[in-house]
């Protein structure tokens, strides 16, 4: 026991527990605990940030391209708020963050007297957006506390926890053990009755289909080795992209995948919620649990979701543990893949590669950044007609290397998670694709890339709208406009007023070298793409084909 803050007791838990980066905003009720990380910087550096929502979303792309804990700090209240965007794309995403925060003083906590960012039941509203959120009443419970919060971000479903602690607790000191590395729950281990029963729907399948999704990121080998078994397609739609490289027979786009769909039997979902064949190949916006003609097996660690669709083969399982169970349960029954499946998925992956290169300019633009992008590249997506495109349209291969903020759409993730994914990849290219609109929701953070020397590179297509938001007005609504279209900076002088490197293109073949050369860069870059506005062809028809 030693007499220690309760802010030096958490910093103590971060870095025995493996967390080597912080992201934090400091204010007044945290300044103990920035003072405890500054004073522990050779294990815990601390990367700072112009906004909430920027510390946020660089611990979720830490988190989301590594698989470790990312966690971040903002103030109390308005701060909390600013972050609580990047918090619910985490629990959409499947992510592991640790978020820790202030509280006023602790005679004024619930009193509603409006202290400094006092926010009414702050605790009550992070406890909505996370795996598990609580308060912490004194220094002598910080250890425990860690330790809950970091096993119920990490452990079964990860997504984000989150700690509170009052401004004057949080500095002051109390007799506190040595902190040990918390140990995390084992996974569920597969249900022999359970994998049988999958097994036996294996043997019976003529055409599976295997869906993957973020829950699967650390069970590639398994995967792949579970498909090279059947002869089974791999797809993933956002967070199972590259599980199973889109550069191997097996591993298939959304748009080849699609071709494949009316001949599949059966439905293997690994970690997925399987909003392919569930939500979006069915048509319009029709709700179902099942799918006629076609049988379901779920690998899932979350148990709830064997409940959300009507499945004939559920497994609670690790996605590596289910798979591997599988895989052994139906090594010696299951038929040989036939060479007519390899030939069918060969020919639905043609057929792909042509009808998506009428998606223009963006798919010329997205084949440059393949070609440029080493293979374990990182390209982070945003809620642009880029972004969009690339879900089906730029080649994955390998896991993790596809960033996105799945489900939840949020606008402006992108460039800030980009710095997060550097962050935790210094020593890798980063692509960060981002549209005008998005970009300046974290623009500032630029002044966050220079100063600490965060090299990501930037590529802003600059339609000058919302353009999906434009489309929908020009298509739907008789052309009438309205806060979609955009007026912007020139965003090359803007990124040289911060210091860094920036440079225009206006076409694929001039992207080229400019990528070359900002990927070479020791150094933050930033290229500015000029598209016509409303020139881009529309990616629905693929990405929602059944209508």
């Amino acid at each position: 026991m030693s007499q220690i803050t309760a802010a030096e007791a958490m910093v103590d838990a971060l870095i025995t527990n493996g967390v080597d980066t912080f992201f934090g905003l400091p204010g007044a009720q945290m300044y103990p605990l920035f003072d405890a990380a500054l004073r522990h910087s050779t294990s815990l550096r601390t990367i700072g940030a112009r906004h909430e929502q920027g510390i946020a979303y660089m611990a979720f792309g830490y988190a989301r391209s590594t698989g470790k804990l990312g966690v971040f700090s903002p103030v109390p209240g308005p701060g909390v708020l600013n972050a609580t965007a990047a918090m619910c794309t985490a629990l959409g995403a499947c992510t592991p963050v640790l978020c820790l925060t202030g509280e006023v003083p602790t005679a004024y906590r619930g009193a509603g007297r409006g202290h400094l960012h006092e926010l009414p039941d702050q605790l009550g509203i992070l406890q909505r957006l996370t795996r598990h959120a609580a308060h912490i009443d004194r220094p002598a419970d910080v250890p425990q506390a860690m330790s809950t919060a970091i096993t119920a971000a990490m452990s079964g479903r990860p997504g984000p926890a989150a700690l509170s602690i009052c401004w004057d607790t949080l500095g002051q000191s109390a007799d506190i053990a040595p902190f040990a590395a918390t140990i995390l729950p084992p996974p569920p281990a597969p249900n022999p009755d359970q994998v049988a029963e999958c097994a036996n729907l294996i043997v019976a399948a003529k055409r599976p289909m295997i869906f993957v999704g973020s829950g699967a990121q650390h069970a590639s080998v398994e995967v792949a080795a579970l498909a090279a078994r059947l002869g089974a397609p791999v797809v993933g739609f956002r967070g199972g992209r590259g599980i199973v490289g889109e550069d191997q027979p097996l591993g298939v786009s959304i748009v080849a995948a699609w071709h494949l769909w009316q001949q599949t039997d059966l439905i293997i979902g690994i970690g997925c919620r399987l909003e392919l064949p569930f939500m979006r190949w069915i048509p319009g916006q029709n709700v179902t649990r099942h799918l006629p003609g076609r049988k379901l097996i779920r690998i899932d660690i979350d148990p709830a979701e064997m409940q959300r669709l009507d499945v004939d083969g559920p497994l609670v399982a690790d996605a590596a543990q289910g798979t591997t169970a599988l895989l052994r349960a139906i090594d010696s029954t299951a038929a040989a893949p036939s060479d007519a499946n390899f030939r069918l998925i060969a020919e639905a992956k043609r057929r792909a590669e042509q009808e998506v290169q009428e998606i223009q300019p963006q798919v010329d633009y997205l084949r440059v950044i393949r070609d440029v992008l080493p293979p374990d590249g990182f390209l982070v997506d945003e809620l642009s007609q880029m972004g969009f495109a690339s879900q089906l349209a730029y080649p994955v291969y390998q896991p993790r290397t596809y960033v996105s903020c799945g489900y939840q759409g949020t606008l402006g993730h992108g460039f800030p998670t980009a710095l997060g994914v550097k962050v935790a990849h210094p020593g890798k290219a980063v692509v960060s694709i981002t549209g005008d609109g998005g970009f300046m929701f974290a623009m500032p953070e630029l002044a966050t890339a220079v100063q600490y020397g965060i090299n990501l590179v930037t590529l802003v297509f600059d339609n000058s709208a919302y353009g999906n938001v434009r489309r929908d007005q020009m298509e739907r609504f008789g052309g009438r406009i309205i806060g979609s279209e955009l007026v912007n900076p020139d965003f090359v002088k803007l990124a040289e007023s911060f210091g860094i490197d920036a440079l225009a293109v206006d076409s694929p073949a001039a992207l080229r070298p400019a990528l070359e050369r900002a990927i070479g860069l020791d150094a933050p870059a930033l290229i500015h793409i000029r598209v016509p506005r409303g020139s881009e062809t529309s990616p629905w028809q693929l990405l929602h084909p059944a209508g």
